[in-house]
């Protein structure tokens, strides 16, 4: 570019898509892809939060605390309202995929369906509601505490005796 602007990626396969000219948009993987097809939120007062404020604030210890604190807050609202955003995405895709299976079996004229033909639709979805759920909820890690083992006493204390020839000569 003649402008000077420098880009900053995060990888070098988004550098690489961005030298041949990919649009964003139009790629799968992308952040800005999944937010205009509305896979993520791309409006909320959250993000209000992050915008940088090029005023400069003298150091104030109560303040920095704070300021931690409402991180934490907001980190904590958005994990919920980004939560609720994925299940309310998954009832609509669900009741879309029934909708499908409706017209499906009345165009074949039939009007019932087993309860098995509609499992394994079901399940067809199932893989990537699972993988975007693992992506979506909070990661938590437990630590069980180590288990002390003990060895059960011995009843008698054995008793060994070793012989290798001659007696070491005194000094």
């Amino acid at each position: 570019r003649n402008d000077g602007k420098i880009f900053k990626f995060c990888r070098p396969k988004c550098h690489k898509a961005f030298k041949v000219k990919k649009n964003p948009r139009k790629v799968r993987w992308t952040k800005s892809y999944r937010r205009t097809h509305g896979k993520e939120m791309a409006h909320d007062t959250t993000f209000d939060f992050e915008r940088r404020q090029n005023v400069p604030v003298r150091y104030n210890r109560e303040l920095y605390l704070k300021t931690l604190q409402a991180m934490k807050r907001i980190q904590d609202i958005r994990g919920r309202r980004e939560r609720q955003f994925y299940r309310m995405r998954m009832a609509t895709a669900k009741r879309t995929l029934k909708e499908q299976l409706d017209k499906k079996r009345a165009k074949e004229g039939r009007v019932t369906v087993t309860e098995q033909e509609e499992q394994s639709m079901m399940q067809i979805a199932e893989p990537a509601v699972a993988r975007t759920a693992e992506q979506v909820a909070p990661q938590t890690v437990v630590r069980k505490a180590a288990q002390k083992i003990t060895a059960p006493a011995p009843t008698t204390a054995p008793t060994l005796s070793f012989t290798f020839g001659a007696a070491p000569p005194a000094k």
